[in-house]
């Protein structure tokens, strides 16, 4: 396998079969690539949707279930120990990424001498209310200067990094949003590929503003102690 798209979704029954559908229509032109959906214990139609989408369109789509909420870096994290493909991409289950990204975040990935890279799928231009618009450029600002990891967009959803890579960092709630921070630290070389953001195409943000900003501070705080206490050989010699 040579990409696993992982797709960690919690109550999006409304959304999770047309976004399915859209990534039935990008697999083509794809090298041989897999699509494992973990869900994170939902209480609605998820799991039915997934199934109807796999009886439908996407004969070999592989679902995983929480027996209950364990949040989404536990999400994404089981479903890319699970994953069999050397790369993966990450996207949401809302509809607001454009899988389109995939081919060209991958292509991009592929051509980068060195080091497996981190490729971010940055959005320039969200497609969010004013007040989630002003927290999220707020919270990429203090992140970014803190941080110093370069990246104009942490917390985007669409992502593509090597497998192994991200198995080799520390693990917790929250490491999604740090991932320019910490594969860098672990010498992954930053890409950012513009990316067009769309609106939900249903239902709402499981997070609010006030939320995410005080599980950000703590995160970033943690991210930053983490960074520092991580100390790597840029060369090892066996003699």
């Amino acid at each position: 396998m040579h990409l696993s798209i992982v797709i960690a979704v919690l109550n999006e029954a409304e959304n999770i079969l047309p976004v399915c559908e859209e990534l039935a229509a990008v697999l083509p032109r794809l090298p041989k690539t897999e699509i494992v959906v973990v869900d994170d214990g939902s209480t609605d139609a998820t799991v039915t949707r997934l199934e109807e989408a796999r009886a439908r369109f996407l004969p070999d789509l592989r679902v995983l279930s929480h027996d209950r909420r364990l949040g989404k870096s536990a999400a994404l994290r089981n479903g890319i120990e699970a994953a069999r493909g050397r790369w993966i991409a990450t996207l949401d289950g809302d509809g607001q990424d454009n899988p389109e990204i995939i081919i060209e975040m991958l292509a991009r990935a592929e051509a980068a001498a060195g080091p497996a890279p981190l490729v971010v799928g940055v959005r320039l231009k969200r497609n969010d209310r004013l007040s989630r618009r002003i927290a999220t450029r707020i919270a990429n600002g203090l992140r970014r200067r803190l941080l110093n990891d370069g990246c104009p967009d942490t917390g985007a959803p669409m992502k593509l990094f090597a497998r192994a890579a991200f198995l080799r960092i520390p693990q917790f709630e929250g490491v999604h949003r740090f991932l320019p921070a910490l594969l860098g630290h672990y010498g992954a070389p930053l890409i950012c590929v513009e990316t067009r953001h769309r609106a939900r195409l249903h239902g709402q943000s499981k997070y609010t503003n006030l939320n995410r900003a005080i599980v950000g501070i703590r995160d970033l705080m943690g991210v930053m102690w983490l960074l520092n206490r991580t100390h790597l050989a840029q060369r090892i010699t066996e003699r």
